[in-house]
């Protein structure tokens, strides 16, 4: 019998966060910081909204690209907080941020089309690539450069065969972000070496240090700009599976044929639910910020405090401390953390191999539960020689 398989899938690595989540979820008491996803309930006026939607009988397809309300509404949203221009048909409603990260590269790459992408970075981008049939660049960025993307690291990784450049801020799992400074720079080289940018901005209501800066904004970016963004992180409403493209009108209208083909349209609930977090749930967002923003500082300072140097995060729910000096590997730490004191955290090498020496922390949980795990992990390093 042939093999059924295919062997772009069978080489793929699986998740890196979930291989490691599975085994905790074996354990009982288990701590975890791991898991990229708000502690909030969804916002009740939100999920009223899809609730009414539902009592309506509201249950039938939409347009593939989704409702026509709810893209006007996204092209108001993306232009009042970031600046950005989009008419209704240059926007896509997918099935989370992450089809629309699929489809893009489907839509764009051809084989053998390279792909630069920063590391430590989200786990789906390289598989992606590779399933689209382009290459992988991995580029490794360092804690030196606060984690963000250099012009001389870029140029490094550019050749003839580089089609796009991944830019992933604010930045799962670093909490990096880029000023508009640092974006100017590397959007100069994207029209200079005549590139393409996939801007996956989940994060982009999540910064703690000024308003997010996306790079479609900059001169000559937009028609070179794919932007990727959701619900999940902002309003929280990760299980509503909602997210967004919006790009040049060539390229959204070839993302739409791959879209009609595997998916149809994005849950007709999940976008009338949509539609009022972006009218009305502006507060919401802040009240949320600012949570994570105290939790934030209080994390940072207490990891420093205790001798894990930690990378002060400007986005995202992320921290990335250090743990190279205890002389053990990311997962090996990781790993008796969580057999030792039932905290679960993530490897940094779920993120990339130069995520060796650090861990991805999440401060999407209660002050409570990271006072917690803190103490814990006190514990746990006071245990090592």
């Amino acid at each position: 019998m042939r093999n059924p398989l295919s062997k772009t899938v069978c080489e793929l690595e699986p998740s890196g966060i979930r291989r490691f989540f599975d085994a905790a979820g074996t354990m009982e008491n288990v701590l975890s910081l791991g898991v990229g996803e708000p502690d909030f309930d969804t916002p009740w006026h939100i999920r009223e909204e899809g609730i009414y939607s539902l009592e309506k009988g509201r249950t039938f397809y939409t347009s593939n690209a989704g409702l026509a309300e709810l893209k006007e509404e996204i092209s108001r949203y993306l232009k009042r907080r970031f600046s950005l221009s989009y008419a209704p048909d240059e926007v896509l409603v997918t099935v989370g941020g992450s089809e629309a990260i699929d489809i893009a590269f489907r839509a764009m790459l051809d084989p053998g089309d390279e792909v630069i992408i920063p590391e430590p970075c989200f786990v789906s981008y390289l598989p992606c690539v590779k399933m689209a049939g382009g290459v992988p660049v991995r580029l490794a960025l360092e804690e030196k450069d606060r984690f963000t993307l250099t012009k001389e690291k870029l140029l490094s990784a550019i050749t003839e065969k580089t089609k796009i450049v991944v830019l992933p801020f604010p930045n799962n799992p670093t909490g990096a972000v880029m000023t508009a400074g640092e974006l100017q720079i590397i959007a100069d080289i994207i029209k200079e070496k005549d590139l393409f940018v996939l801007s996956d901005e989940i994060y982009s209501e999540l910064t703690y240090q000024g308003d997010h800066v996306s790079i479609a904004s900059l001169p000559g970016m937009a028609e070179r700009t794919i932007v990727i963004n959701g619900f999940s992180k902002s309003y929280a409403m990760t299980g509503w599976r909602l997210g967004y493209a919006a790009g040049p009108g060539a390229i959204i209208a070839q993302m739409i044929k791959v879209h009609q083909y595997v998916i149809m349209c994005a849950p007709t609930t999940s976008q009338y639910a949509a539609i009022e977090a972006l009218k009305y749930g502006d507060e919401d967002v802040a009240k949320m910020r600012e949570s994570y923003n105290e939790r934030r500082r209080f994390l940072v300072k207490e990891l420093n405090t205790m001798g894990i140097p930690c990378f002060e995060p400007m986005g995202a729910f992320y921290v990335f401390p250090n743990i190279s000096r205890f002389g053990m590997t990311s997962e090996e730490f990781a790993t008796e953390l969580l057999k030792k004191e039932q905290v679960a955290v993530v490897p940094g090498t779920a993120f990339g191999e130069c995520g060796e020496g650090f861990l991805r922390i999440s401060y999407a949980y209660a002050i409570e539960d990271l006072k917690i795990a803190l103490d814990k992990i006190k514990k746990f390093i006071d245990t090592i020689p």
